[in-house]
């Protein structure tokens, strides 16, 4: 994630990384129906705007889930990702086969009493753009106005798809996903948006300061909010190989790393929370909070440094 902005999003996402929830499941599920339905109508007109063909447009469900689940499986899907202010993976929108050929065939202008053959390949270059295209008018319909706004930072990047898709990724957390389907003359399909449910109940959780002590009792009760939990700090040391490892022996030194001292972990309930710089303030021994642990991008370093 970003890094929080507020003392109330850090927070909220200490909790995230050690409880695991961020609100009320029916709060949540209600706050996601209200926004997918109050956006229905921006998207209808988004889309007939694009495509020049009115589509019929209908929320499916509205589920909780969990944000890594995201990615859609199979050939033919495309996914994009939009950034807020506050988050790099505000929200993900992913469509499925038959809604792509459904839409490409209505912007390039097929015929509409021809049914539709889903799409059972990797997209294509033109394909993935209209994909783009819709995404695009998905993401001006959800991020809102005003105060309220999710702020999401546009025009969307590409849509992903094929070997790209497999190859993102995907933080995981407590997420919450809206389906919708999408029909035409020429066939039907579905699309969906997926949002944590942190980025939801900041932008469309009420109207109450979500750092309110009352609001977070409401979520959390007071024992688990009083809990104790042990922190740990570790440092990386160095790099070896798995021959040089099995040769350690008793009274050996290991060279700690010049680049160590700033990459030390902070972590509780084995969860690392922050990143961290080790020093030393006095006679004690110290480590100063340098922003929130990333896991999609401590993975993604540790695959390039392999």
């Amino acid at each position: 994630m970003a890094n929080p902005v507020t003392p109330a999003d850090m927070r909220a996402y200490i909790i995230e990384r050690l409880v695991g929830e961020t609100g009320e499941p029916d709060h949540v599920t209600e706050a996601a129906r209200k926004l997918a339905e109050r956006a229905l109508p921006a998207i209808t007109d988004g889309l007939a705007e694009t495509l020049t063909v009115s589509a019929t447009i209908e929320l499916k469900t509205v589920e909780l889930s969990r944000f890594a689940d995201a990615r859609p499986r199979g050939k033919g899907h495309a996914m994009a990702v939009a950034a807020s202010a506050s988050s790099p993976d505000a929200m993900i929108l992913t469509i499925d086969p038959t809604a792509v050929a459904v839409i490409v065939s209505t912007f390039f202008g097929g015929d509409p009493a021809a049914k539709v053959t889903p799409i059972a390949r990797p997209l294509s270059p033109t394909e993935t753009e209209v994909a783009t295209m819709f995404f695009e008018e998905i993401a001006k319909a959800i991020n809102g106005s005003g105060e309220r706004a999710f702020e999401f930072k546009l025009p969307l990047g590409p849509a992903i798809s094929g070997p790209e898709l497999d190859k993102h990724v995907i933080r995981d957390g407590p997420g919450v996903r809206a389906v919708f389907s999408i029909s035409m003359p020429s066939g039907s399909g579905t699309f969906a948006l997926m949002m944590p449910q942190r980025i939801l109940l900041k932008h469309r959780g009420g109207n109450e300061n979500t750092g309110a002590p009352g609001q977070w009792r409401q979520r959390f009760s007071d024992e688990v909010m009083r809990s104790s939990v042990e922190l740990h700090a570790t440092m990386p040391l160095a790099t070896m190989t798995l021959g040089q490892v099995a040769g350690l022996h008793e009274g050996q030194v290991i060279e700690i790393d010049a680049q160590a001292q700033s990459k030390a972990l902070l972590s509780a309930r084995q969860k690392s929370l922050f990143v961290c710089e080790f020093g030393k303030l006095g006679k004690n021994y110290t480590v100063r909070i340098r922003h929130p642990f990333d896991a999609g991008q401590d993975l993604i370093e540790g695959l390039l440094s392999a």
